[in-house]
């Protein structure tokens, strides 16, 4: 039996909290083969998650098209400095389907500027 963490454990933060979580823009992130849809996370839940996060994407200029998702960011790909804990970190995600650029929304800051908290 392999080991993982819960899928109920993933999201460990209520709705509310997103409102203090880091805005990115980027592009382009092309391989959404591995995102994934909160509701497989939050379960009955994800609708309350799903509204903060559109509601902050749209403050940052978001034009309200593509699917809102999760990417998990494993941490072997921050600085060892920043001492990100063995589960990674989740973060938001939406492509805009327009142009193509994507929409983050993370926990911690992340190791890039690209139009930051816009």
């Amino acid at each position: 039996m392999s080991y993982t963490i819960k899928s109920e454990e993933v999201i460990s933060y209520g709705p509310d909290n997103l409102k203090d979580f880091k805005v990115y823009g980027f592009e382009w992130i092309d391989n959404l083969h591995f995102s994934q849809k909160p509701d497989k996370f939050l379960k009955h839940k994800a609708a309350q998650y799903v509204a903060v996060v559109r509601e902050r994407f749209l403050e940052a200029g978001w034009r309200g098209d593509g699917d809102i998702e999760l990417i998990w960011l494993p941490p072997f790909v921050f600085p060892f400095s920043l001492r990100i804990p063995p589960e990674g970190v989740v973060v938001w995600h939406v492509k805009q389907e327009e142009d193509g650029i994507s929409f983050l929304l993370s926990p911690i800051a992340l190791p890039f500027e690209e139009f930051q908290n816009r």
